[in-house]
């Protein structure tokens, strides 16, 4: 029931946003373009994005990495329509393969056919996913052994000045988005060897799980 609740919550927020999502979010969803260059997968393996919005971010990471098979799932059915289209435009329906699903426990066999996926990432979810230490230990076990998770999201603006911070907040809340301080001591919890940068006067967190 949780996850119905909120599949119709993000319906809500992105059904008339999703047509403007990519043009306004560019300005503020900083370190995208540096996970999808971590990525790094080798020609054959497969990639899976966690909540994967519009399909900004497969795109992208499909056209760095041309030898490597891409997966993506959101649990808003609007946002995955938005997704599918910009797929089909962009001519990559052949190497993208889209699905509705929930963070928190989804089967990448039912949805894919993949027993397990070489790399995995969340770029700026963990912040709207309610119980998203779920989602970090799902995108976790998808990984095959010598796996990678790359998750960036919003950091504490620890060098920003307090002012921004507080209207960040406040900003980011009218969107159900919260900034999750202990995303380094989750990422551990896994018990994958974590590395963990700050971005931007530590506007944006880049957190990698590595799966021995």
């Amino acid at each position: 029931m949780a996850a119905v609740s909120h599949a119709a919550l993000m319906d809500s927020v992105y059904r008339s946003q999703r047509h403007i999502y990519d043009v306004t979010r560019k300005y503020f969803l900083l370190g995208r373009d540096r996970l999808i260059e971590e990525l790094a997968p080798e020609p054959g393996q497969t990639v899976l994005e966690v909540g994967c919005g519009t399909g900004r971010n497969l795109i992208v990471a499909a056209r760095r990495w041309p030898e490597a098979r891409f997966f993506g799932f959101d649990i808003s059915a609007a946002m995955l329509e938005t997704a599918r289209a910009n797929v089909a435009r962009a001519g990559l329906a052949d190497r993208i393969t889209l699905a509705q699903g929930d963070a928190t426990g989804f089967d990448a066999q039912a949805l894919f056919g993949a027993a397990a996926v070489d790399r995995a990432f969340i770029s700026y979810s963990v912040s709207m996913i309610p119980d998203w230490r779920a989602a970090i230990r799902a995108a976790y076990g998808a990984l095959a052994p010598g796996g990678r998770l790359l998750i960036v999201d919003f950091g504490q603006q620890a060098g920003l000045p307090r002012w921004f911070r507080a209207l960040l907040t406040r900003w980011l809340a009218l969107f159900h988005v919260a900034p999750r301080p202990d995303l380094k001591d989750a990422a551990e919890a896994t018990g994958g060897v974590v590395s963990f940068t700050p971005l931007f006067r530590d506007y944006a967190w880049l957190c990698v799980i590595s799966r021995p």
